[in-house]
């Protein structure tokens, strides 16, 4: 348990977005002393934490992870990248140093209800759903967390009042204590960061603990589809509420002919047609249901969940609509950062595809995105990055040959124009994470589009 910050001395591990955050909400709860450590060299480092130059209790620390940093140290809040393996951190452990992530940090500081969503797939674009629907019938929503927004920045902002809407991943929950969540959204259960967590039974672990500090009149909202979420149920300590888009439930969110609908025992609750969904695929269908059922529970009225599901476009970076050029469509889904997200892209979009794959493996089998390459009607794989081998090696084991290995998404953009007809789809959607080569995933897909307008540019000037 976190506790009490003021006279604390806080070690803050990792200077990105929920990093600085942390340093932010730690110098305004009042701890006495705070270092602010990163790998990055220090001349980088200060460039990065500039903001905190002015606090005398801040101290910045580049270049590593010096054991003698742990003198004095109360606590460790740990950025959600930084590996759990890491030897500074086994050293503080041992030492009877807690390590917390942001997100329990957040939570010690704010009275704010919290909504939060997990799964392995679709958290950003359900978040963004459910903030939409929120908006709509409260004031005082603040959407953060994963998606982008440090749950410490929210905190800061939010009263007592206000509902935060977190998109939490398990990097996040595994080191938490405290946190608790009103209302729990469980999307799906795949494979996923074995780098990170070593194991599945360690990844669903840590996706369990959105369960953790639930009390009985808290929400959880799974889905009834996939066996690992459906089994959350079992460990839920408040109400559970689970959706489908294969099976009628009562209670749940399920369909019925071809109509969304909240059954809750005797009453039903009729929301609108699965045409009026604006997200495409069966994959955003499942988010939207999940999204229903957060609303729902939350008390939001079907007049603003409905407006919300008709208007709402998405998120950049997934099914982002790019450009046609000479009949050619260009997808941007970089945030298909797992071969079961790629599986489901490539099902929603329709007609003969070229898809662009590859970067940084995260331990995930590309034996099943492999053998949908026939099946989703792709007519060439374009790859790059450090795992280009492995899914070549995948590839070639169901037969499927037309592979070719590029240097850069650029090339690889021109690549799959010149291998494209009208009416084909090239789609950026790699099946793993973007460290190898970008920053992150936004940096890759923004790197696409800018490869996609510098062809259209080209295609103009010829």
């Amino acid at each position: 348990m976190i506790g009490k910050i003021k006279g604390k001395r806080v070690l803050v591990l990792g200077m990105g977005k929920s990093g600085r955050a942390a340093v932010r909400l730690l110098i305004k709860a009042g701890a006495s002393s705070i270092v602010a450590n990163d790998r990055k060299q220090t001349d980088l480092l200060l460039k990065e934490a500039e903001e905190f130059l002015a606090y005398p209790q801040v101290e910045i620390v580049g270049g590593g992870h010096p054991q003698d940093l742990l003198e004095g140290v109360s606590l460790i809040i740990k950025s959600p990248g930084i590996s759990p393996e890491l030897p500074f951190l086994k050293s503080a452990l041992d030492k009877g140093i807690p390590v917390y992530s942001e997100i329990e940090l957040a939570y010690n500081y704010t009275q704010a209800t919290i909504v939060g969503i997990t799964g392995t797939n679709g958290k950003t674009t359900t978040t963004a759903l459910i903030g939409e629907m929120f908006h709509r019938q409260f004031s005082g929503v603040h959407v953060a967390g994963n998606i982008g927004f440090p749950l410490c920045q929210a905190a800061m902002v939010a009263s007592e009042e206000d509902i935060i809407v977190a998109e939490l991943s398990s990097f996040q929950l595994e080191d938490t204590d405290k946190f608790r969540v009103h209302i729990g959204a469980v999307l799906n259960i795949t494979p996923d960061h074995l780098d990170y967590h070593r194991s599945v039974e360690n990844y669903i672990a840590a996706k369990r603990k959105i369960l953790d500090n639930q009390r009985s009149d808290d929400w959880i909202v799974t889905n009834w589809d996939d066996p690992q979420s459906r089994r959350f149920k079992d460990y839920a300590r408040g109400k559970v509420l689970p959706f489908s888009r294969k099976e009628e439930l009562n209670p749940g969110i399920c369909i019925q002919d071809n109509t969304i609908v909240i059954n809750f025992f005797t009453k039903i609750y009729h929301i609108c047609s699965v045409a009026d969904v604006k997200i495409c695929g069966l994959h955003n269908l499942e988010n939207a249901l999940a999204a229903v059922g957060v609303a729902w529970a939350a008390g939001v009225g079907a007049e603003n969940i409905v407006q919300t599901l008709r208007s709402f476009p998405g998120v950049p970076h997934r099914l982002e609509d790019v450009a046609v050029l000479s009949g050619v469509k260009f997808i941007n889904d970089s945030k298909g950062t797992n071969p079961d997200a790629v599986i489901n892209a490539l099902r929603a979009v329709r007609g003969p595809k070229i898809l662009i794959a590859g970067g940084k493996n995260k331990g995930g089998d590309f034996q099943p995105l492999a053998k949908a390459l026939r099946e989703e009607s792709v007519k060439k794989l374009i790859l790059l990055g450090e795992t280009a081998p492995l899914l070549v090696s995948a590839a070639l084991k169901e037969g499927f040959n037309n592979v070719e290995l590029v240097a850069d998404i650029k090339e690889a953009v021109l690549k799959a124009f010149s291998s494209a007809s009208s009416g084909d789809t090239v789609l950026l959607s790699p099946a793993c994470a973007s460290w190898d080569m970008f920053k992150n995933f936004e940096q890759r897909g923004e790197e696409f589009k800018s490869a996609v307008s510098l062809l259209k540019k080209g295609l103009e000037k010829g």
